[in-house]
């Protein structure tokens, strides 16, 4: 362990800058964050609480810097992060301690292939820096008709605390490949990880081309959102959020892309009473994540021929997980990233707890004492016996909670499943490979996976259905629709 390793582990006085011009520098009013670890609830460090005079003079140096930077052939654009991801794997593990230490993911089961994907990610976009390419028309001899893809201007990014690595590596690459200027503002409670990335990424950029601003939602993200110098949004986060940033965006009819929350149905068909689709929902509710993922597969909808063996199995399966401090590596799972977060959960389970007919089979809310009062740990939890209407079915709970429904109709199940606002992901468990793919065609989601409950692959089409969300952004095709414009140019020839 190298000596900067041992200091972000040990200090309790890390202290941040924001990234604007390739400047480190404080806000300007210099007002501060604390950032609390919730391993145990401590302070290690603080953050520039950003505002409005903030976010200008990133916004600013981003103006300045793109045309620089738009001018800079794709494939030396591209080089830079080949070149920014070889500089990241010496710090691989440096990196995954400190995301684990400041948002609550387990290390071994979470955090390290956490920034694996952020490197592999680097180096995917890196590859399609040039493929930002257009198309000719048949006009005639005497015409040529040709379309360009051209970068938008300065990208306005936001990205969420749940999965700050990879969900910073899906907008910076893309964004900044194509040719556009980026600032990006991070979760105030988990900002401290990507900062060490983006100081990866200063080295081969340019000056102005990355800015990035730390503070609050309602203070920094509602600057960026609102600045007329910001061409592009992109929001990751909750729903209720993703409104309001898509409301702002209407103002100035600015291009928006939103992946925003989840409440996934799995549905397990009575041929799949086995274990390996038990281990299989497990993943798709991602406990390992502590639940906290908008694609939670948190709805487990059993067929009643194999209901009660269903969750008797998953009971005894998740009793196994072992929940502690998330740099142990002996943990599969850590802690809810926040106090207001973890109250939030607990709540949850409480209200689901006092409808009738409800049974805790694992977990709940969390004893006062006992090995970890000192953090935000909560055991995963299986409510069964769950009405489709009932409040912790439909509502968001972004913790280790699932909820278990029978169903015993093909329609019927359907029907349940696609009764939410929500429509971002699906999960589908059957032999039948006929049923499975009726129903997966059938669900009202924009991911739908079948006997696998794993994360998203680089290249895979990603995005939302109904209040899940706008646009693509993950694949080649969502990149070139999310980060840059088509232009028509008609050339007459004959003269």
């Amino acid at each position: 362990m190298n000596e900067r390793e041992e200091n972000t582990l040990t200090e309790t006085d890390i202290r941040e800058q924001m990234l604007i011009d390739g400047e480190w520098v404080d806000a300007v009013d210099g007002r501060v964050i604390e950032i609390e670890t919730p391993r145990d609830r401590t302070t290690i460090g603080q953050i520039p609480r950003g505002g409005e005079a903030d976010v200008d003079r990133a916004v600013r140096a981003a103006r300045a810097a793109q045309p620089g930077w738009r001018a800079t052939p794709p494939r030396e654009r591209g080089d830079a992060f080949r070149r920014i991801a070889d500089d990241l794997e010496s710090e691989r593990e440096r990196i995954a301690k400190l995301s684990s230490l400041e948002n609550g993911n387990a290390i071994r089961t979470q955090t390290r292939g956490e920034i694996g994907f952020l490197i592999d990610a680097f180096r995917y976009y890196s590859g399609l820096a040039s493929e930002a390419k257009g198309e000719t028309q048949p006009r005639g001899d005497l015409v040529l008709d040709y379309t360009r893809r051209e970068p938008l201007g300065v990208v306005g990014a936001i990205v969420p605390w749940n999965a700050p690595l990879m969900l910073s590596a899906l907008k910076i690459a893309p964004a900044l490949t194509m040719g556009n200027t980026l600032v990006l503002k991070l979760a105030e409670d988990a900002p401290l990880a990507v900062l060490d990335v983006v100081r990866a990424c200063q080295h081969h950029l340019p000056a102005g081309v990355l800015n990035v601003v730390t503070g609050y939602g309602t203070e920094a993200g509602e600057a960026l959102s609102h600045h007329p110098g910001v061409d592009k949004l992109s929001f990751t986060g909750s729903t209720a959020v993703g409104k309001r940033v898509m409301e702002v965006a209407a103002d100035r009819v600015v291009p928006v892309s939103l992946e925003l929350g989840g409440k996934s149905p799995q549905i397990v068909f009575p041929d799949a009473d086995e274990d390996w689709v038990v281990d299989g929902t497990i993943a798709g509710v991602r406990f390992f994540r502590q639940g906290q993922s908008c694609t939670a597969g948190s709805r487990l909808f059993l067929h009643e021929s194999i209901y009660d063996g269903f969750v008797d199995k998953l009971t005894a399966k998740l009793s196994e997980l072992v929940v502690g401090d998330p740099l142990d590596e002996a943990s599969d799972m850590g802690a809810i990233v926040n106090t207001r977060q973890f109250d939030k959960v607990c709540d949850y389970i409480s209200d689901g707890e006092r409808q009738q007919g409800a049974r805790i089979t694992i977990g709940g809310v969390p004893p006062k004492d006992g090995p970890l009062p000192g953090g935000n740990y909560v055991q995963p939890t299986v409510i069964a016996n769950v009405d489709n209407d009932w409040r912790v079915a439909r509502e968001e709970i972004f913790g280790p909670v699932v909820v278990a429904i029978p169903w015993k109709d093909e329609d019927d199940v359907i029907r349940m499943a696609n009764d939410t606002h929500y429509g971002l992901a699906g999960f589908v468990w059957s032999h039948d490979i006929g049923a499975a793919l009726r129903t997966a065609h059938r669900l009202d989601a924009g991911w739908v996976q079948v006997n696998q409950g794993g994360a998203q692959v680089l290249g895979q089409s990603y995005g939302g259905f109904k209040q899940s969300g706008i646009g693509r952004e993950i694949s080649l095709e969502g990149m070139l629709d999310s980060f840059t414009q088509r232009k028509q140019v008609s050339v007459n020839l004959a003269h």
